[in-house]
């Protein structure tokens, strides 16, 4: 750590109102709460906006960034859509907010041990799953399906219109209007986008702003990405054995969770299943992110970067897992898969889903004066009235943006014969 560089920053005298700065190892500061290594993202050098605007005497753009995230539609939303679980199905379930929020908690957490932007770590935790559909991977499964031929589907994509497109609080411009470092934090959440991978809305955004999708992203993009892998893997463990899917002893196979239940057992001998399930969590996510920091750490000594885009040129990601903490992560992702993500109630549900987005969509796209009077006039707008494809996407954008229970009361309302003629 030592051998860093840093920046000073400003701290606010609450008594006087004036700033009084803190000289650390160079004589140039930004207006964080911390100092910041010389390879972190710095809002006084940030690339800008989509649109022009005026600063904040008070936040950065990055915290900004943040806020503005925080009071959207499309993360309130977040409540009621599925991580795994339907909501309706039990009060303790993770929903897509939840999981959010666990995500940027440690994003946060990395972002402050490796002394890179927490603000511009936390906002891309914030806004990455922004573009979910709703019923978690089915919903966005199935529109997948639906969209083939007319475009194509990508709930990463989907986030990304969501920030510049579709959330309207703003009269000056659609969207967000988010910075330049946090549209790249998003559209390169799972690294350089190949060109199998690229998506119009990718296009287009690069086109304005250069993003340059081929390179790697910010070293704070990078830390909520891995922070997202950290959270999901854990936590569906702990909603697993929540349902029934599988037990503690099933676990066994694991070696993470079998050597976490062998400490805590011999640390405690007699505890309760409940609070060994809540421990054997909370040590599986520290030794993740002890194996994330450490590794990191010694990337970065090797690659020695000196700016924001040196992490980008450096050629691969500098914030990962171990190479001995990639199998124990594989082990775990084929054990969800195979006893919970393809257990047969979540495969019950599947048909449900498959049902409920697949009726809306078929109905809204042949009759787009079915939608609410905002998404015709957006189909009218969009070329959507005589382009199939134009049309299709604003009925993905609508079918995306709701929640599960609006999904299917939607539903209900369009195919229940009895809805308000009762």
């Amino acid at each position: 750590m030592s051998s860093r560089k840093y920046y000073m920053v400003p701290v606010g005298n609450l008594k006087t109102g004036k700033r009084i700065f803190m000289a650390l190892d160079q004589m140039d500061y930004n207006y964080c709460a911390l100092p910041l290594a010389a390879y972190a993202c710095r809002p006084d050098h940030s690339r800008g906006r989509l649109y022009p605007e005026t600063d904040s005497r008070y936040r950065t753009c990055f915290q900004r960034d943040r806020d503005r995230i925080i009071h959207s539609g499309a993360f309130r939303r977040l409540k009621y859509k599925t991580q795994v679980f339907v909501y309706h199905q039990g009060d303790h379930f993770r929903t897509r907010l939840s999981h959010t929020l666990e995500v940027a908690q440690i994003a946060r957490a990395l972002a402050r041990a490796l002394m890179v932007n927490e603000d511009l770590a936390e906002g891309i935790a914030l806004a990455h799953d922004l573009g979910h559909p709703p019923f978690a991977h089915m919903g966005e499964e199935n529109l997948k399906i639906l969209m083939e031929d007319l475009g194509g589907f990508d709930h990463n994509e989907q986030s990304l219109r969501v920030l510049t497109h579709l959330e309207r609080s703003y009269p000056k411009w659609p969207g967000l209007n988010m910075s330049w470092e946090m549209i790249e934090g998003v559209i390169k959440h799972n690294g350089p986008v190949p060109d199998e991978k690229m998506r119009p809305t990718f296009r287009e955004i690069d086109a304005r702003l250069q993003i340059g999708l081929k390179t790697h992203a910010s070293i704070e993009a990078q830390v909520a990405a891995i922070a997202d892998d950290v959270a999901y893997n854990n936590h569906d463990i702990g909603d697993g054995l929540r349902a029934g899917l599988f037990t503690l002893e099933d676990l066994r196979v694991l070696p993470m969770p079998s050597a976490q239940m062998d400490r805590i057992r011999a640390e405690y001998p007699g505890l309760d299943e409940d609070l060994l399930i809540q421990e054997m969590l909370r040590g599986m996510i520290g030794e993740m992110v002890d194996d994330v920091l450490e590794e990191t750490e010694r990337r970065i000594r090797d690659a020695a970067p000196q700016s924001p885009d040196d992490v980008r040129a450096c050629g691969r990601q500098l914030v990962a897992f171990s190479q001995e903490m990639l199998p124990k992560i594989a082990e775990t992702r084929a054990f969800l898969m195979e006893r919970m993500y393809r257990h047969y109630t979540i495969n019950r549900i599947w048909v449900k889903v498959e049902r409920i987005i697949g009726d809306l969509f078929h109905h809204f796209h042949a009759q787009y004066a079915l939608m609410p009077d905002r998404w015709q006039r957006l189909v009218e707008a969009g070329g959507g009235v005589e382009d199939e494809t134009a049309r299709a996407r604003i009925v993905a954008d609508y079918i995306a943006g709701m929640t599960d229970r609006f999904a299917i009361r939607e539903h209900e309302r369009m195919f229940d014969l009895y809805w308000d003629l009762r």
